[in-house]
């Protein structure tokens, strides 16, 4: 029996959910993605994959973005960085704040927590608008350390938001 692919498991494991969380939004649930053993360590091993040796740790936001980069930490050897919303980071943290379509928000890291220049792959679940991982790709910056490239499972492109991130190779397993 040969392996699936990161690819074959998504297609075969995501659900859309139509009206969720509000009328209109077809939402993409990656639960049953995280939910099995077998599809999740492709997908972790697929995130990396393009990057190589070229990074030290591995970014996770807040919160599905924590399952996939601590997946992918693990079966690479590297370590885990979590992007946290505000206030769940005790001691002294750097804090980036930005406008969601219906607000604000802020995501926080311990900036003590790698040396500077500390090469760092950024992941997550989704890019939508880009707000999340634009706002993520700055505090990585602001901390000194190194963007090393951003990778995510899903891309709805129709929402642009790849234009919102500050440059660096971007890496998507599928687009919507």
């Amino acid at each position: 029996m040969t392996e699936r692919s990161a690819a074959e498991h998504l297609d075969a494991l995501v659900r859309t959910v139509p009206d969720f969380p509000e009328p209109g939004i077809l939402f993409r649930d990656l639960t049953p993605v995280f939910a099995d053993g077998p599809a999740l360590a492709a997908v972790a091993d697929a995130l990396v994959a393009p990057f190589a040796d070229g990074f030290e740790v591995i970014a996770g936001v807040e919160a599905r973005g924590f399952a996939l980069a601590a997946a992918a930490a693990a079966r690479s050897g590297h370590g885990l960085l979590l992007v946290r919303k505000a206030g769940k980071l005790p001691g002294a943290t750097l804090r980036e704040s930005y406008a969601l379509e219906y607000g604000d928000a802020t995501l926080e890291v311990h900036a003590d927590q790698l040396p500077a220049g500390s090469r760092v792959l950024l992941v997550d679940d989704v890019l939508a608008t880009g707000g999340t991982l634009s706002a993520s790709q700055r505090l990585i910056e602001r901390a000194g350390w190194v963007l090393a490239g951003t990778a995510v499972v899903l891309e709805l492109t129709g929402l642009q938001g790849r234009a919102r991130l500050a440059g660096g190779e971007v890496h998507v397993l599928q687009q919507a």
